[in-house]
């Protein structure tokens, strides 16, 4: 399993409006994709900064390519974004994960 992990900064005025447009957008097109395993939004305020990160779950990085293109260390944004983004980090974070289940 693969872990795609994307961060990005607010204002925090503008967070919970943000966290709506994610999901409507970068979460529902991750878990439309064939290979995704699931998704979350994690959110941290820092004072009038609020960051935000997407985390999702992948079969492989196919799966990912499917939904990021060919490129898939390059964050993908949507128009909107520079209607809240103090910034536009340019890479995503991907991890392979191993789980342990409780035993």
């Amino acid at each position: 399993m693969i872990t795609r992990i994307w961060h990005g900064r607010t204002n925090t005025i503008d967070a919970v409006a943000y966290r709506e447009f994610v999901i409507t957008t970068g979460i529902m097109d991750y878990t439309s994709i064939k290979g995704n395993l699931g998704a979350q939004i994690w959110q941290r305020e820092e004072g009038e900064i609020t960051h935000i990160y997407t985390v999702s779950w992948w079969k492989d990085y196919e799966s990912i390519k499917a939904f990021a293109g060919e490129d898939f260390t390059k964050a993908k944004y949507y128009d909107e974004d520079k209607n809240f983004l103090l910034e536009f980090e340019p890479l995503v974070q991907h991890f392979e994960c191993y789980d342990f289940p409780k035993g």
